[in-house]
Order: C-alpha cells, then structure tokens, then sequence
C-alpha cells in the first residue's frame, strides 16, 4: 500500500513538473514571462533566451520621448517593446508593453490577429482617438488597440476632426497594435492619443 501512495506522489509531482507556465499568455498583472512588478534592471534575466536591444533615449534616440526595450526572440522576430514610466531608471517598472507576435494572446483568445468585433464583444470600449492613420480604441481595463484607417470606409480615413464612433468601424477591422498600460500607483497615465 506505502508503495502505491508512494508511486501516486511522484507520479503527480511528475506531472506537476510538466506543466508549463504559457509564455504567450497576457493576464491582468503577467504578459508571458513579465510580471507587473519586474523592473528594467530585471528584463536581462527575464529575457536571457531572447535577444534585448535598449534604446535608452540616447545617441540616435535622444529625441525619443521613452526609453525603450525590444525583445527580439532567437529567430529575429519582435515580440515585445516595453516602456517603463521614468527614463534612465533600472529600478523602474515597465508601464506600456507593445505586443508585435500574434502568439501572445488573452485568456479570452484577444491578440494581433483578432478584429473590431473581438474587442468589442470582449470589452466595453471607453473611447476612439482619431489620429493622422490610426484610430486609437481604449476599453475599460489595461488593454488598447489602434485599428489602421484603411480598414475603416473611405469617408472617414481623411479627417482628423471627425469623431468615429464604435458602430462605423467595421466588425472585420483587423487590428494594428495591441497594448497593455499598467497603472503604477506612483506614475501618471500616459494619453494614447498619440499612438499610431
């Protein structure tokens, strides 16, 4: 009998053991392997299996607005961009990540290959920026997409002053760019109108 509890116990830590974290799973405070708290001085360990580039607002950067981290996966492809609040700290949190790889995806399968019907059957939509290419979607939560103006009808591709509403987007409008803003009690939410 001791034997068989025995071989139970190792049987389930094997298979304990097994089950991978996703590494393309977004969560409220978890995009994959980042973690709401990490800080910049923590993504070269968190991204050791990938490639880094920092653009530090610096050199060719200077007039960058953030400092940026790309993360590159061992096959070139841009997975993320992450931005923390503050410049020039590596003690710093990562407040906007920029998702490029279609393999990140929501718990609710949201991701770069989903639609303006995704988002809206999946969020209460707060508002639409109309920007010089882009229309900029914030919804309630963390989330916000920008949607190119050439999936939208040709009268509403050209003027900036328009105010589109959610019912003149298309529900086949694929999405252009998916990020995440984490709120930091100790930052200022940064506006998205500029996002394209």
């Amino acid at each position: 009998m001791k034997k068989i509890a025995f071989l139970g116990l190792i049987i389930a830590c094997m298979a304990s053991c097994t089950t991978k974290e996703d590494p393309f799973l977004i969560q409220e405070n978890q995009i994959g392997k980042l973690y709401k708290n990490s800080t910049v001085k923590q993504l070269d360990s968190l991204f050791a299996k990938d490639s880094l580039v920092k653009r530090i607002g610096e050199g060719d950067y200077m007039q960058a607005g953030n400092d940026q981290y790309l993360v590159f996966d061992k096959r070139g492809r841009h997975l993320l961009t992450l931005i923390p609040a503050q410049q020039h700290d590596e003690n710093e949190k990562i407040k906007t990540i920029q998702i490029y790889d279609s393999r990140y995806k929501s718990a609710k399968g949201i991701s770069l290959e989903s639609t303006f019907k995704d988002i809206r059957e999946n969020f209460t939509i707060k508002s639409i920026y109309n920007t010089i290419s882009t229309v900029v979607i914030t919804v309630e939560g963390q989330e916000y997409f920008t949607i190119d103006k050439k999936e939208l009808p040709e009268d509403l591709r050209y003027d900036m002053d328009l105010n589109i509403e959610a019912i003149q987007i298309p529900d086949a409008a694929k999405i252009k760019q998916f990020a995440i803003n984490w709120k930091h009690e100790a930052t200022k939410d940064t506006d998205t109108k500029d996002a394209e």
